[in-house]
C-alpha cells in the first residue's frame, strides 16, 4: 500500500508493518494506521474526487488502507444522505443543523463501514471465516457484508440484543451465539473462540482497520458540505471506535489540505452507561460501568477503544453530554416528526445530546452542527412504539372515528 506507512501503537509508539491481519500491539495497545500524506496529496485532489461517479465509501480509496488491487465490497456502503434540518435547527435555536442518516446503509447502520473494511482486509488475508462480538449492529453489518462476499461468519451477541438485529443475523446466514451475560462476557468468549480457530477478527477495538472504514462518515460529511467545516459534529458513543474513526477522517482531510480547520466533537453517551464521558468530565481514568440503557448499541460498560476515543474528544476540544433514556426516546420522536428520519435509540442519542446542550445554553444561534444518526429505527421497533405510542384502533365506523378524534384532542379543522 503506497499510501500507508505502518501501524503505530497509541500507547507505546511501537510500529508494525501494515499486514492484512494486523491486530493489537504486544503491549496491549490499539494500533493506529499512519498514512503518507505527501503521497496522498500527489494523487488526490478535490477536483479528481468530484469527478468520480462511485457514490460509496470506496470513492476515498487513497485515504483507505487497502491494496490497489483490492476490489470494492459487493454492497453499497456509504454516501448516506446529509439533510439540512431547518425546522429542527430553528426549534433548537441553532444557526444551522444537518442530520447525517447512516441508517440508510445496506444493513441499516454506520457499522457497515467497518464491516466492509473487514471484508476487504479478510479477502487480502485469504480468510474464509470472519468473527466478532457485538451488541447488535456490528454483528448484522458483518453478517450482511460477508454474506454478499461469500465469507462465513460466527457472531457473538449478548442475549439482550433486539430481535430485529438477531433476525438480520439469521437471515444473512451467520452462525449466531447468544451469550447469557453482558457485552464484556460476550467479547471475552468471542476473543477466546477467535484465538482458538484463527478466524479473521472483526472486533473493532482489536482490528485497527475498522475505524478506518468508520472514518469515511467524516469524509462524506465534509464533501457533502463542500468542505465548509461545521462548528460541531455530534455522535453517539459506545466502545469508542466510531468517534475515534470520525476524528481520524477529519484529521486526514486537514493533513492533505482539503479543510482549513477542524470541528469540535460532541460525545454523547447514555446516563446509564457513560464510562468515557465520565472520564472526561472527572479528569480521572475511565472505569467500567453497568450497562443500564435501552440504547443497546452503545451499552458498552467496558469500552475497548477507550484510548482512541478519549484522545479524539480531547484533541478536538470536544464536548461531552450524557442523556437519559427518556431524552433518547424524545429525540427519536423529534427526528421523526421534524426531519422524517427514523433512528434507533442509540442512533438518535447524538441528537438527544445536541438538544440537551441547546437547552443548557451551551450551543446556540451562532453554532453550526452536524448530528450523525448511526442506525435505523427498524432495528428496534419495540422501543420506537414506546417512544411514539400506539395507533388509534377503532372499528370501521365514521362515528367511532369522530369520537376517537375528540378523545385524542384532534380538531376536525386539522383533518
Amino acid at each position: 500500500m503506497k499510501n500507508v506507512k505502518y501501524g503505530k501503537c497509541v500507547k507505546c509508539g511501537k510500529t508494525y508493518e501494515a499486514t492484512p491481519d494486523l491486530t493489537t500491539c504486544e503491549c496491549g495497545g490499539i494500533l493506529d494506521i499512519v498514512y503518507d500524506y505527501d503521497y496522498i496529496k500527489s494523487v488526490l485532489t478535490k477536483e479528481k474526487l468530484a469527478a468520480r461517479n462511485e457514490r460509496t465509501m470506496w470513492r476515498y480509496r487513497e485515504l483507505l488502507p487497502v491494496e490497489e488491487s483490492t476490489e470494492p465490497t459487493p454492497l453499497r456502503v456509504g454516501w448516506s444522505p446529509l439533510y439540512e434540518a431547518p425546522r429542527l435547527s430553528k426549534e433548537l435555536g441553532l444557526k444551522k443543523l444537518w442530520v447525517k442518516d447512516d441508517g440508510q446503509n445496506p444493513t441499516a447502520s454506520l457499522k457497515d463501514r467497518a464491516s466492509a473494511m473487514a471484508v476487504a482486509k479478510a479477502r487480502e488475508a485469504g480468510a474464509e471465516v470472519i468473527a466478532c462480538s457485538s451488541t447488535g449492529n456490528a454483528a448484522s453489518s458483518l453478517a450482511g457484508n460477508a454474506a454478499a462476499a461469500g465469507i462465513k461468519t460466527f457472531i457473538f451477541v449478548p442475549s439482550r440484543a433486539p430481535k430485529g438485529k438477531v433476525a438480520q443475523l439469521m437471515t444473512f446466514g451467520a452462525t449466531v451465539i447468544s451469550v447469557e451475560g453482558s457485552y464484556e462476557d460476550t467479547f471475552e468468549l468471542s476473543k477466546q473462540a477467535i484465538d482458538k480457530w484463527g478466524w479473521y477478527n472483526r472486533n473493532a477495538a482489536i482490528n485497527p482497520y475498522l475505524s478506518e472504514g468508520k472514518k469515511t462518515v467524516g469524509l462524506e460529511i465534509m464533501e457533502q458540505l463542500d468542505w465548509q467545516v461545521p462548528d460541531y459534529i455530534a455522535i453517539s458513543v459506545g466502545d469508542g471506535c466510531t468517534i475515534a474513526g470520525l476524528w481520524k477522517g477529519l484529521k486526514d482531510l486537514y493533513a492533505i489540505g482539503f479543510i482549513d480547520r477542524l470541528p469540535r466533537l460532541i460525545s454523547v453517551q447514555a446516563e446509564g452507561c457513560c464510562p468515557l464521558n465520565r472520564a472526561i468530565q472527572t479528569g480521572e481514568p475511565w472505569h467500567p460501568m453497568e450497562e443500564n440503557t435501552l440504547a443497546d448499541s452503545i451499552a458498552v460498560g467496558v469500552p475497548r477503544n477507550a484510548d482512541k476515543a478519549l484522545m479524539a474528544i480531547r484533541e478536538s476540544n470536544g464536548l461531552t453530554v450524557n442523556v437519559s433514556d427518556a431524552e433518547i426516546m424524545a429525540a427519536q420522536k423529534l427526528l421523526g416528526t421534524r426531519c422524517g428520519v427514523f433512528g434507533e435509540p442509540a442512533g438518535v442519542t447524538g441528537t438527544a445530546g445536541v438538544k440537551k446542550l441547546c437547552e443548557q445554553g451551551v450551543l446556540g444561534e451562532n453554532d453550526t452542527v452536524v448530528s450523525v444518526v448511526t442506525g435505523n429505527g427498524l432495528k428496534d421497533v419495540a422501543n420506537a412504539i414506546k417512544a411514539c405510542g400506539e395507533p388509534i384502533t377503532i372499528p370501521s365506523d365514521m362515528d367511532r372515528l369522530l369520537q376517537a378524534f375528540r378523545d385524542h384532542h384532534i380538531p376536525e379543522g386539522d383533518c
